[in-house]
């Protein structure tokens, strides 16, 4: 058995609530789903980024106790894996068409469909966050709120167009070398993780070698198809929380896709010292941000027992936002290493 393995059987020992994994079949091919909790309780659907799955990319949030009492409690999880991302998938064959970013979000929305999902809640990572707001902007209706972690909303800048060009070709005559998993782990963390022999680089380092090569090429190839959603995010209105780690290469796309969202409904959490996959490196300074967001659902986190598991089974309530919910002080600006931009509605 592979230490991935290993690692997701203990942590699943954990989870009072359990979870099963579901391949579901699609229009553009099967996907990996992992559902976790009570089906009858809201939805929350999370997507992630490149080379990673649900377990690489948001154990070190999900798996924390004060995230357990609070997500756990108020949803049923479903992780959607990118295609070919998930635990033990087979190489795909060289034959088969790349899917574009909107088969991608297509995709999401039979996976809706399938379990029968009117609405829910969605968080996504990088590319996940970038396949997760093309999926609100074609169904308004279906999404209620969005939590992003260092999104891209446009099209590649020539640098990250050549350098995925460049990962691209090795991926393909190479495989998983060693300088795409340099590559990838600098995407992912900042450069003091990097270089401080941390644990968690390590590991991801050692996951990175399970991927399927040409898998983690194709998702490459579909996201860096990618089109500029800026135009379309003007037109959503649902309630949307983001977080910017200051080192990420993607910093400045957060940056402006919060300028860009409607806001009255935006919230951007700028996290200091840390990279893009905020999930992982910094995972508790996004509790608070969080918490306080899913307060204006009327969710909220119980003391924590392993056996409450009480949760509200209502639809979630309609998109609405509360000044104070939203305010500096609420989300964290005195908890280090939590650096909170709030967009309010006076700077029209």
């Amino acid at each position: 058995m592979s230490e991935e393995h290993v690692a997701i059987s203990l942590e699943a020992e954990r989870i009072p609530w359990g979870g099963q994994e579901y391949a579901v079949n699609t229009s553009f091919g099967l996907v990996s789903v992992f559902v976790c909790g009570d089906r009858r309780k809201p939805a929350l659907v999370t997507y992630s980024d490149v080379a990673l799955n649900y377990m690489s990319c948001f154990q070190g949030l999900f798996f924390c106790a004060e995230a357990a009492s609070l997500l756990f409690h108020n949803f049923c999880i479903y992780h959607i894996d990118p295609p070919g991302h998930e635990l033990g998938a087979a190489a795909m064959t060289p034959d088969q068409s790349v899917p574009t970013p909107d088969d991608l979000a297509d995709q999401v929305t039979e996976v809706f469909d399938y379990f029968g999902l009117q609405n829910a809640i969605c968080m996504g990572v990088m590319a996940g966050a970038y396949i997760l707001s093309l999926f609100a902007v074609k169904n308004k209706e279906r999404v209620l709120g969005l939590i992003l972690v260092s999104p891209i909303c446009r099209a590649p800048c020539w640098t990250e167009w050549f350098m995925n060009k460049l990962y691209i070709n090795l991926l393909y005559f190479y495989g998983m070398s060693n300088m795409v998993k340099d590559s990838l782990l600098k995407r992912y963390f900042s450069y003091e993780l990097m270089n401080s022999e941390s644990d968690i680089v390590r590991a991801c380092r050692r996951l990175l070698d399970e991927r399927q090569s040409i898998n983690v090429m194709r998702f490459l190839q579909s996201i860096h198809q990618r089109r500029d959603l800026t135009n379309s995010l003007r037109k959503l209105n649902c309630r949307i929380l983001i977080f910017a780690g200051e080192h990420s290469p993607f910093f400045q796309e957060a940056i402006h896709m919060s300028k860009e969202l409607d806001r009255r409904y935006t919230a951007l959490v700028e996290v200091q010292a840390c990279g893009s996959l905020v999930t992982e490196e910094q995972p508790h300074s996004m509790l608070v941000p969080i918490e306080y967001f899913l307060m204006g659902y009327g969710f909220f986190r119980p003391v924590y027992h392993p056996n409450n598991l009480s949760s509200p089974t209502s639809p979630l309530s309609p998109p609405c936002i509360s000044p104070e919910l939203l305010s500096p002080e609420s989300l964290g600006l005195k908890l280090k290493p939590i650096k909170t931009r709030i967009v309010e509605e006076d700077e029209f």
